[in-house]
């Protein structure tokens, strides 16, 4: 029986995890659309780019695809009078739970080692190929005798461009980007770099001129050199790169961090944002078993639903559960809560429920919520 039960979990929980991840994929991809038509995507740099993304998504798609599994597993049995053939056979609710424990200490382990290594794997990677695509494909690389005006506030030109190197010669760069003046750069040579820690695109110029017009003064400046940053967040909606942010962090990059010194430099909220994303990692990988405890008297609760509405019936329930989740992760960000209670709060309340809800169930006192609808229903119906 345990084994029966296992299979059909995992069943439905890769289908689960797979319709969920393609459809947040398909989303994410409409938002980056921009990006890829700019930098001229192929499917190769596409998929790849795709897959550094799965990490991110998974993190919080699998304890939503074990709620499901769990869910609709038993709530089939309970259609189907498994779980009362099952309990006059003498086995009780808690005999049952062998499978279903284990299969949510499994994805609760795929969450945990996603949400330490895998996360920051992904991110990273997906930083560094955007850089590399844009510093050598992208529309925005100068070409040879071209005026480039894709960029807002910039004009750039260079009458020779070295495509394998970088190298610039004879630059023109216009700078409309502060408002009341104007910027115009002049250098006899340049390159072009990336830096990844802040997503941005560079323009390295040397030996140059800058002539500053502000209303009707003109003043000039000379440079060794000079620096044009180029931010990809600016070029292309949907796309957040800037600095790296705790949540691309690897679990070891964000332990080690000295928070004395962040909260002297970058400020009390970025401590917070580390704190907030330290209890993150671990509260969604518990939010596995959690949810699966909560789900399983809950099935048992609908007994004869069809499984297109338990699977919007669990969807809601995740809801509640993300929504008081997001709520600890705002509130944990602002310092109105700790964020071991805000982050850690939703999981207490789902497992007291899904402990409570069990416990009903073994002693037979679960209300069956589908015969109350029913019968409120037809009482409805024959009411003069």
């Amino acid at each position: 029986m345990q084994r029966q039960v296992f299979k059909e979990l995992v069943s439905i929980f890769l289908l689960c995890l797979g319709a969920l991840l393609s459809l947040i994929l398909i989303g994410r991809g409409l938002q980056l659309r921009e990006l890829f038509l700019g930098l001229d995507l192929g499917l190769t740099d596409a998929t790849l780019l795709f897959l550094y993304l799965v990490p991110f998504f998974m993190l919080l798609v699998v304890p939503v695809a074990c709620m499901l599994s769990v869910f609709l597993t038993f709530l089939r049995m309970s259609t189907d009078r498994e779980l009362v053939a099952l309990k006059a056979g003498g086995v009780s609710i808690y005999q049952m739970m062998a499978a279903p424990l284990v299969f949510c200490v499994l994805c609760a382990g795929l969450s945990l080692s996603i949400s330490l290594h895998w996360l920051s794997w992904g991110m990273g990677n997906f930083r560094a190929t955007i850089m590399e695509i844009a510093n050598t494909r992208a529309r925005i690389v100068i070409q040879p005798g071209v005026f480039n005006q894709d960029i807002p506030g910039l004009t750039l030109f260079a009458r020779q461009v070295d495509p394998a190197t970088g190298n610039l010669r004879q630059v023109i760069v216009e700078d409309r980007s502060r408002p009341g003046s104007t910027l115009t750069i002049v250098a006899p040579e340049g390159t072009t770099a990336t830096d990844e820690v802040r997503g941005e695109i560079l323009f390295h110029l040397r030996d140059g001129r800058i002539y500053k017009a502000d209303g009707e003064n003109v003043s000039v400046l000379g440079f060794s050199e000079y620096s044009v940053r180029l931010d990809l967040d600016k070029l292309f909606k949907g796309l957040e790169l800037g600095e790296i942010k705790p949540k691309e962090m690897s679990w070891r990059q964000l332990a080690g961090l000295d928070l004395n010194r962040y909260e002297a430099e970058m400020g009390e909220r970025y401590v917070r944002k580390v704190l907030v994303e330290v209890h993150k990692r671990w509260a969604l990988p518990a939010a596995c078993i959690v949810l699966g405890i909560f789900a399983l008297p809950l099935a048992c609760a609908f007994e004869g639903l069809r499984r297109q509405l338990g699977v919007a019936l669990a969807l809601v329930m995740f809801l509640v559960y993300y929504s008081m989740l997001s709520l600890g992760l705002s509130t944990g960000e602002a310092g109105t809560v700790p964020p071991v209670v805000g982050l850690w709060a939703p999981n207490v309340l789902f497992l007291v429920a899904g402990l409570y809800g069990l416990r009903l169930t073994a002693r037979e006192r679960a209300p069956s919520i589908t015969s109350l609808v029913g019968h409120f229903i037809s009482q409805k119906r024959n009411r003069p």
